[in-house]
């Protein structure tokens, strides 16, 4: 009797567990990696998705290396996914069923790219809260740091190019001019670079890892600093680097921002569409600054751009 009590409760345990069913939630999270990045935006969904009322209990989080293939378990009935980062979105949308994604820490390039690169499979929605931050934001803080800058380059890649039209249409809105530098080809960087020493007051770095990345960041930042052109950068890493400064979201902000999103999706309200980061910050590297000749109050900044978007 024993042993038949035994086999009857691994039977039971596997169809529970095995299955997925008992481990079932309304909410997955999905990580690309085990950082303090990717788990501060992801207890940050967590805290925000409990404020707004989904249980607990009813949210999982998983790293992608633990989405084993053809495995349910939480993923099983879960309404929404919030994905962190570009494994775990591409994780995702490999298989073949899935709910609603709300994608985060991904820039908007990187983002679109992997939805093209999976069209054909299933047509379920993919939303995002792009980790990099909308044009007209970054020009907002070179015309308040940089009242007499003008003229604002440009390096443009193989993904980037296409937010060419983006940035001349920010920039002519607000009395400046695109200098457009190109960094097509993969030796091609310094050539692209020179119009923009040329003729620009200041170098707006767009997200392109063709452009910028770890081989090339230190080459690009020295050749500014010689010329005496400050450059907006699109993550305080690039600041800490050598960069003037940048406006940008924690993982925090963004964490935030996705799970308000999700919880929109899991309580079937209207469904939100892919967005910039609401809340954001300004960094700026004081020492780049003296060398420039430039007085930036780091916290006036902040404050300025707050108001500027209506934000107390």
């Amino acid at each position: 009797m024993a042993r038949f009590r035994a086999i009857r409760f691994l039977w039971f345990s596997w169809i529970l567990f095995g299955a997925g069913w008992s481990c079932a939630a309304d909410v997955l999270i999905l990580s690309s990696e085990r950082s303090p990045t990717f788990s501060e935006a992801s207890e940050a969904a967590v805290n925000e998705l409990v404020r707004l009322g989904i249980r607990r209990t009813d949210i999982a989080q998983l790293q992608v290396s633990e989405l084993k293939p053809g495995y349910l378990g939480v993923a099983q009935g879960a309404k929404v996914w919030i994905t962190l980062g570009s494994a775990a979105l591409a994780g995702a949308l490999q298989r073949e069923e899935r709910p609603v994604l709300v994608s985060a820490l991904i820039p908007r390039l990187g983002f679109e790219r992997l939805l093209r690169e999976h069209a054909g499979k299933s047509a379920a929605q993919a939303l995002a809260v792009y980790l990099d931050q909308p044009f007209g934001r970054q020009l907002d803080l070179v015309r308040l740091a940089l009242p007499e800058a003008r003229k604002v380059g440009a390096l443009w890649g193989p993904e980037s190019i296409a937010q060419q039209a983006g940035l001349q249409s920010a920039a002519q809105s607000r009395g400046m001019r695109v200098v457009a530098g190109g960094a097509i080809a993969p030796g091609a960087l310094f050539e692209g670079l020179k119009p923009v020493l040329e003729d620009a007051d200041v170098l707006l770095a767009v997200a392109d890892p063709q452009v910028f990345n770890g081989a090339t960041i230190s080459n690009i930042l020295l050749a500014t600093y010689r010329d005496r052109m400050p450059v907006i950068a699109f993550s305080p890493g690039y600041v800490k680097a050598g960069a003037l400064m940048a406006v940008y979201s924690t993982p925090r902000q963004i964490g935030l921002q996705a799970g308000a999103m999700a919880r929109a999706v899991a309580q079937g309200g209207v469904m939100p569409t892919s967005q910039y980061p609401a809340d954001f910050s300004v960094v700026v590297n004081q020492h780049v600054a003296r060398s420039l000749g430039l007085v930036l109050d780091e916290a006036s900044l902040n404050q300025r751009m707050q108001r500027l978007e209506g934000r107390p």
